[in-house]
């Protein structure tokens, strides 16, 4: 686990901090990120870890949401600290106040987790830099998906996050398909929409490799992810795969912009959240004040 010390600095807001923190998560345990009313979840988890912590209530914002079991390797979440309570967490020297909570943040989570234990770990607690949002200010979202389509790729030691797919799939043909959808589109066909909410994403990546020992891993790469999104497009391309479809059925599909009884998800387990990404300090306001507009 690292911890960055910055220079503590104001926000500007009333002398609230921002504060970032990266984490990572198997979420087999849970039923994916966003709080619901009696069920484990990812956010209730690590909420309830902090209050215990801080003595109070709090709400993470987070980069993107995920599915019930979906998992995380580059996830980041912010929330608002006052300048005294940071202080107090490090016991008066503020510098030393991150490497402090992550310290407790251990002892929290295994507390709140029992025998899932283990099943987040934080990586990283910072001070933000001004106009930081860990939903807003990010420029993508990358997501991992692996699939075995031989029964002697079957590895049980990893089936926990692999598809167990039981027929052949044309890598090729996958990606010729996947490769029409690139770009900034209406993805309404490929997601759940939310009401109110744009359901038009930038495509930036989405391809199939198949590895050195056979096993094919999906990259896909987004601006930002409807509802669904990412499983619903593997989903699709793994007909393509298997040549239910051919590969010009996937752009069909999108410029449809509906759901019908074709529209299947993949299933969640082998879907990792890899990577966020943000711009240089000085573009985080920027870049935030731009993703809120083309949100609304």
């Amino acid at each position: 686990m690292r911890y960055q010390e910055p220079a503590v600095t104001e926000s500007g807001d009333g002398g609230f901090l921002r504060i970032r923190m990266d984490l990572a998560y198997d979420g087999a345990p849970f039923h994916g990120w966003a709080v619901q009313p009696g069920l484990r979840t990812v956010q209730g988890a690590v909420e309830e870890a902090l209050e215990l912590i801080l003595r109070r209530p709090l709400r993470l914002t987070v980069a993107g949401r995920t599915d019930a079991g979906v998992h995380s390797r580059g996830q980041v979440v912010h929330w608002d600290s006052t300048a005294e309570e940071w202080e107090r967490l490090g016991r008066g020297d503020t510098a030393q106040a991150a490497s402090a909570l992550g310290r407790r943040l251990q002892g929290a989570l295994a507390r709140v987790l029992g025998n899932d234990a283990g099943a987040v770990v934080v990586h990283r607690v910072v001070v933000a830099a001004a106009g930081f949002d860990a939903r807003f200010s990010a420029l993508w979202r990358r997501y991992s998906y692996r699939i075995a389509d031989d029964a002697r790729l079957h590895d049980p030691l990893s089936r926990a996050l692999t598809l167990w797919h039981k027929k052949p799939l044309d890598v090729e043909a996958m990606n010729r398909g996947a490769a029409l959808l690139l770009g900034l589109n209406d993805f309404r066909s490929y997601c759940k929409p939310r009401e109110g909410a744009t359901t038009t994403r930038e495509l930036q990546r989405f391809d199939f490799e198949r590895g050195p020992e056979g096993v094919i891993t999906a990259h896909v790469q987004a601006d930002a992810f409807c509802h669904n999104m990412v499983r619903a497009l593997i989903g699709a391309t793994l007909r393509v795969g298997e040549g239910t479809e051919p590969p010009p059925w996937l752009w069909e599909r999108l410029e449809a912009r509906q759901r019908d009884a074709r529209s299947v998800l993949a299933p969640a387990h082998p879907l990792v959240l890899e990577h966020v990404a943000y711009p240089e300090d000085d573009q985080l306001l920027a870049r935030a004040e731009q993703t809120r507009a083309l949100r609304d």
